[in-house]
């Protein structure tokens, strides 16, 4: 079970909210939300309703129905107010004595909400205040809403004079989370009756970058995700990530004191044995491995192999060979999807199981795709430039206990393997095109995802069997999402063929995303007729 989930049964799912995940994604922009998120992990919450929504910002407890008869009971429970909701908040901020009661109305103002007198023909928003108590930090605020308008906490606490640490919006001093928490929830079972509390406890002390991750992560199925995403997590143009028993940190200079400082911290919550760094360069081709590699920084060296284990599945790494060390993690989800065989609700990937279905995975790399998909049942084709990637990728199939009997690996071009696959009278399942940014052939020349991707789709569609499903992604960051799936889009157009399902995906929530760390990875599944 996710750490995220307090309670489930046939008719309720009911999550603690980290802060940093939007409740469902407003564009493709924004990051995958928790409903969304939630939605394409399983085939049992694959029909989950929005009853409610928090703030970004804002962690604790939500609550989603799983069958039309819990939805509507839910949503008349909160249209008639009779969900019963507390939430805490930290301020620095004097706070009054006694209860404070706030009735007004709430008006739109930009990016915030202002709170008015009420007046005839408005709309009621009553939020009543206790104060707890001091803690470190502030004080310690109690808030019950009666109703249920959009930032009322947030309007009424800066209106009265204690807005909420981290919340510099409403003129909060600024910290590292906005120190509001859904902290309990009572409401009627919508079946039963019976009267139910969920509570998620508060902790404003703790890091709520790592406990988002924390709280989307198996950590028993999962020992690599990604600690620190740049600007986003506080760290301007510094990544960091877990990869089984190491932590590999990138950056375009030095390491810094404080970078220094953190790493060490991350290696001890994590119970890393040792600690990497690698410069980023713009210039990757130019660059010569032992260039590209990472050097050690903090503790124990690691083998020349090493794994890590995603989703119950094992990799094998390896800092030695350049500038990538065998599996990207944002990825991830994907990979799972494969392993679970369902995209998102109402997307099976395998309809029917694994077993018969085909899938080609083109510029396999080290075969992660492939292995999943293998892990489920299906046959496998790994195409790929690179004869050392693909044998990398024949371990990884060992690792895990699958024969390599059934499965291709071919090396060569994959413009020129589509044309020949389809010459053959080959045809597959699924299709995987998760191209690099940039590649050059001898057969094909040069390829740019910015402006070639729908080249590349209507140059697999001949080989993609009716009712087939395609998986486009691409890290170009200068391409727009709008854009990319334009283009994915036209590529099914052009080959004559039509788009029956789509889904698109933004990248996991352990590479967050925000104004000023966009977006870069961008991914479609699409069924094609």
């Amino acid at each position: 079970m996710l750490k995220c989930v307090i309670f489930e049964d046939e008719d309720l799912l009911v999550v603690n909210k980290p802060a940093g995940m939007n409740t469902h994604a407003p564009s493709p922009y924004a990051g995958e939300g928790i409903y969304e998120w939630l939605k394409q992990r399983e085939g049992r919450w694959s029909r989950l309703a929005i009853i409610h929504r928090l703030d970004k910002e804002t962690s604790g407890v939500m609550v989603f129905g799983k069958t039309a008869a819990a939805n509507r009971s839910l949503t008349e429970q909160f249209t008639r107010h009779e969900v019963r909701k507390k939430y805490q908040l930290l301020t620095d901020r004097p706070v009054p004595t006694g209860t404070l009661k706030v009735v007004s109305s709430l008006v739109r103002v930009g990016e915030k909400y202002l709170s008015r007198p009420l007046h005839a023909g408005g709309e009621r928003a009553e939020t009543h205040f206790r104060a707890l108590g001091p803690v470190a930090g502030g004080t310690l605020v109690l808030a019950e809403p009666v109703t249920g308008k959009t930032h009322q906490i947030r309007a009424h606490a800066a209106e009265k004079g204690f807005p909420i640490l981290g919340d510099v919006l409403y003129g909060g001093t600024a910290g590292a989370r906005v120190c509001l928490q859904a902290a309990e929830l009572t409401l009627k079972h919508p079946v039963s009756g019976a009267e139910m509390t969920f509570s998620a406890p508060v902790d404003f002390g703790a890091n709520a970058r790592l406990a988002l991750r924390e709280a989307v992560v198996e950590s028993e199925e999962t020992n690599a995700w990604r600690l620190v995403h740049g600007a986003s997590d506080g760290w301007p143009g510094w990544y960091v990530e877990r990869l089984g028993d190491f932590l590999l940190s990138q950056g375009e200079g030095h390491l810094s004191a404080a970078q220094m400082e953190e790493l060490a911290r991350l290696a001890e919550r994590y119970g890393a044995r040792g600690a990497y760094h690698k410069m980023l360069t713009r210039q990757v081709r130019r660059t010569k491995v032992q260039e590209a590699g990472p050097e050690l920084v903090w503790g124990e060296g690691a083998p020349e192999v090493f794994t890590m284990r995603e989703n119950g599945v094992e990799f094998e790494l390896s800092f030695n060979e350049g500038y990538s060390v065998g599996l990207f993690l944002d990825q991830r989800e994907n990979r799972r999807r494969f392993l679970t065989g369902h995209v998102a609700g109402e997307f099976p990937l395998f309809a029917n199981g694994a077993g018969g279905v085909e899938v080609l995975n083109t510029f396999a790399y080290t075969c992660g795709f492939s292995v999943c998909a293998a892990k489920a049942g299906a046959r496998t084709t790994s195409l790929d430039l690179s004869k050392k990637y693909l044998e990398w990728g024949k371990r990884n199939f060992a690792r895990n206990g699958l024969k390599l009997a059934g499965h291709d690996f071919i090396f060569g071009d994959t413009f020129d393997w589509l044309r020949r696959l389809g010459k053959k009278g080959r045809s597959f399942d699924v299709i995987v095109l998760d191209p690099p940014t940039f590649s050059q052939s001898k057969e094909h020349g040069a390829f740019q995802a910015e402006k070639d991707f729908g080249e590349l789709v209507r140059a697999a569609l001949p080989v993609l069997k009716a009712d087939g499903v395609l998986l486009a992604s691409t890290n170009a960051a200068r391409l727009e999402p709008e854009k990319f799936l334009e283009m994915v889009r036209g590529g099914v157009a052009s080959a004559g063929r039509k788009v029956k399902q789509e889904r698109y995906v933004p990248q996991p929530p352990d590479f967050p995303v925000q104004r000023v760390e966009p977006a870069y990875l961008k991914t479609v599944w699409v069924r094609v007729t």
